[in-house]
């Protein structure tokens, strides 16, 4: 089996506040599972200079039907177009899927969901947004070796949602806990028999069943879950990625997801992984967050119809100009100077500084930082959520443009701060998304 070789979360700054204790980690207006799965991905990406083979994307909340989305986050992260990328979606056990799949190739696995509940439903509470990615291999570097993967697949009618339907059903949850924890017994004792273990140091169990979720600590002493809440096919990879954040050299960790049946992946971490964690670990994330009023957060995601702007509505993204741009659109890619180095965003066949023409290399800057050169603030124009701040942008080794800047607040900003870059949805029009990037403190 292949082994772990790196992760990375990624939990958007938003939080929804339920109660005096329980914060909801909720995706902002111009975030889906598509820009989420690109930020998770590419700080992955970023210390490992090698393309995977394939990229395997599962969401429960696609941005796109009938449309592979795995190709979208493919082209922002930059990706060579031997690159196999396909998604994987329709439930919380597709996350599971994209893992067995990457893994068993030895390629990167990116698991991404925004759970949208009726308003005070269990699943607006429960709930929560965020993306995991996953990068496998055979190099002997790797952080975990996965000792052993064991699954049990079952019909039960727990929860459901119909294509088009904003948000889900679910059955009474005893109906599902009652089926669901005999499930999870077997399987943890099945996944620790392959894995040669009688118990492991650390246990995470995972459900869309509330029931399962409350029940876990009293079948599995010790055991945590998700922890932002269920969170759709990144549920059972964001309770990895905490437990990774924190577990000792050689200690072994055992996964379960009851979705569908109980899915079980027992691993045992290296001596890689202490000088190997993520940068940013998954309770700093957590801890680190905006909070956004509820009638915001209801108009986010459509349960609310506020007044629209008295302005034009935007064109519909044409299919041409995009591919015709799709390095510059998607992974800000832009062109340097082959004879004097200056940089020009977008791309361009003459350069503005020695008049060189056809000269061009391209420049990657989806990662690179940057300082405000200037911003304004326009609180007329129209944003979900207001003001609308724009910023023009010096960034490092060259290279000039103004961006929106995202998930800030006017008082945050100055001459001088420095910023980085964020794969955000500008608009839908016509049930078309304009991605693009915007900048982000």
């Amino acid at each position: 089996m292949s082994t772990l070789l790196a992760y990375s979360a990624y939990l958007p700054k938003h939080r929804l506040r339920l109660s005096e204790k329980d914060n909801r980690v909720a995706a902002s207006f111009d975030e889906d599972s598509t820009t989420m799965a690109v930020e998770a991905a590419s700080a992955l990406l970023r210390d490992h200079d090698a393309a995977p083979e394939v990229l395997y994307f599962a969401t429960t909340s696609p941005a796109y039907f009938d449309k592979t989305n795995a190709s979208a986050i493919h082209a922002a992260l930059g990706l060579p177009q031997a690159v196999f990328a396909a998604d994987l979606a329709g439930s919380a056990r597709s996350g599971f899927a994209a893992w067995r799949a990457a893994r068993a190739a030895g390629g990167l696995a990116v698991v991404a969901d925004v759970r949208t509940g009726r308003p005070g439903s269990g699943d607006e509470r429960g709930g929560g947004d965020g993306a995991v990615a996953f990068l496998f291999g055979d190099e002997p570097e790797g952080i975990a070796e996965v000792l052993a993967e064991h699954s049990l697949s079952a019909e039960l009618l727990d929860r459901w949602r119909q294509p088009g339907d904003a948000a889900g059903g679910q059955w009474e949850e005893r109906f599902g806990l009652e089926t669901y924890l005999p499930l999870l017994r077997q399987t943890a004792v099945e996944a620790l028999k392959l894995a040669g273990l009688g118990e492991a140091d650390h246990v995470v169990v995972v459900s869309p069943n509330s029931g399962v979720r409350k029940q876990a600590a009293r079948v599995f002493p010790g055991a945590t879950s998700s922890p932002i809440g269920h969170s759709g096919a990144a549920d059972f990879a964001l309770g990895l990625a905490d437990v990774l954040d924190r577990a000792g050299v050689g200690e072994t960790v055992l996964i379960l997801s009851a979705a569908d049946g109980c899915d079980a992946i027992v691993l045992r971490t290296t001596e890689r992984l202490p000088a190997a964690r993520q940068a940013r670990s998954v309770a700093g994330q957590l801890a680190d967050g905006v909070e956004v009023p509820y009638l915001t957060y209801l108009n986010w995601r459509g349960w609310l119809e506020r007044e629209p702007p008295r302005r034009p509505e935007p064109d519909l993204p044409a299919a041409p100009p995009s591919s015709r741009t799709a390095a510059w659109k998607f992974s800000f890619t832009g062109s340097a100077c082959g004879s004097c180095g200056f940089v020009h965003l977008p791309p361009q066949r003459g350069c503005k500084k020695c008049g060189s023409v056809d000269e061009m290399e391209p420049r990657r800057l989806a990662s690179a930082q940057g300082t405000v050169a200037t911003y304004t603030v326009d609180r007329l124009a129209f944003s979900p959520s207001p003001p609308l701040i724009e910023a023009v942008v010096d960034f490092d080794g060259g290279g000039r443009y103004t961006l929106e800047v995202a998930d800030a607040l006017p008082e945050e900003l100055a001459v001088g701060t420095r910023v980085g870059l964020s794969f955000r949805r500008l608009f839908t029009a016509g049930g078309v998304h304009n991605y693009f990037w915007k900048a982000r403190l």
